[in-house]
């Protein structure tokens, strides 16, 4: 039976959220499925993905087949790696050891880039934020600017009659 590592969709319309799974390659988008594997979310920024690891890597070395997108999504959290560095261990050029130390030395490089871009990203969302607020200040501003001389004209013109009327008054 052919198998493959796909994404399975759920979420709303609009708002997608993807479980990775193993499946038969003849079985439908949603449909029955042999493992869940994991969650991959993009509605977020960075997109959040969840992922079993050893899961993946055991279905890889059972011969399943990535989709171009799970493949992505495997690379991207280090599955793949970490099937690179079994079949390394399998052929005696690694011990175990070593291995596992190049990949979590992988792994804590990995999660220092995602941290980054997530700090890089909360920076820009404060610096958009401060900008739209002194825009609106400035906009604001103008606004009570606009509306203050024609009050003092409202002012002057009222100002105005009543001072006719009282010179009126004493020419008679």
């Amino acid at each position: 039976m052919p198998v493959k590592i796909r994404l399975q969709r759920h979420g709303k319309k609009g708002k997608p959220y993807y479980w990775i799974v193993a499946a038969d390659a003849r079985s439908k988008r949603d449909g029955k499925y042999l493992e869940k594997l994991g969650a991959y979310n993009p509605n977020t920024n960075p997109a959040t993905i969840e992922l079993n690891i050893d899961g993946a890597v055991q279905w890889l070395q059972n011969g399943a087949q990535p989709t171009d997108t799970a493949k992505a999504i495997l690379s991207y959290k280090g599955a793949l790696l970490k099937n690179h560095l079994a079949g390394g261990v399998r052929k005696g050029a690694l011990t175990e050891e070593q291995a596992e130390a190049k990949f979590n030395a992988w792994l804590e490089e990995k999660a220092s880039k995602v941290s980054a871009k997530a700090n890089d990203v909360a920076k820009a969302d404060a610096d958009a934020k401060a900008k739209a607020l002194e825009a609106e200040k400035a906009a604001n501003e103008a606004r009570i600017a606009a509306a203050a001389p024609v009050v003092e004209e409202e002012v002057a013109e009222e100002e105005a009659p009543a001072a006719e009327a009282e010179a009126s008054k004493e020419e008679e």
